[in-house]
């Protein structure tokens, strides 16, 4: 193994192991001022199940950061293995015009056919460096059918089971 201190000209030794560290897929999706806004995050992990709380880490120099820092509600989506072109759609866009989406009663826009959905209301917001840590309180859940999208170093893929 490769040892080094993280710093600004190691920055992206860190960026590659970090991604070593296998993650799911998800659409956070809020209502901003101007319609429905969404944005590609692989940084959603479970906090608690009582009371039942998940959290996101949206970068802060991100364009779309600032809705999501005052949104009260927003949807976070987890992505199926076949909806990679939804993933990447959303990282540079937020149009739904061409989406099969409703919104729930706080205008949330929500994506139909993901595998899974949680929505939910902000619960608190705290500082992660150049990232902030929003966790939302889960209102509602759905779940659906099928395997998840999976990044690890840098590329998509699928989940693959062992014996």
């Amino acid at each position: 193994m490769q040892r080094f201190t993280p710093g600004p000209e190691t920055a992206r030794d860190l960026r590659d192991t970090l991604g070593r560290f296998a993650t799911g897929v998800t659409i956070v999706t809020c209502r901003a001022g101007d319609g429905p806004l969404g944005i590609t995050a692989n940084s959603f992990s479970s906090v608690s199940l009582d009371p039942p709380l998940v959290l996101w880490a949206p970068a802060r120099a991100a364009r779309r950061f600032p809705a999501y820092e005052a949104a009260e509600h927003f949807a976070i989506h987890v992505l199926g293995e076949e909806q990679y072109d939804l993933c990447a759609f959303f990282t540079r866009n937020s149009d739904f015009g061409h989406l099969d989406w409703r919104e729930n009663e706080h205008r949330v826009p929500l994506i139909e056919g993901c595998l899974a959905r949680f929505e939910c209301a902000r619960h608190a917001i705290h500082d992660g460096g150049d990232h902030a840590i929003i966790i939302g309180r889960v209102t509602n859940a759905a779940i659906g059918q099928g395997e998840p999208l999976v990044f690890s170093k840098g590329r998509y893929g699928r989940f693959t089971e062992r014996d």
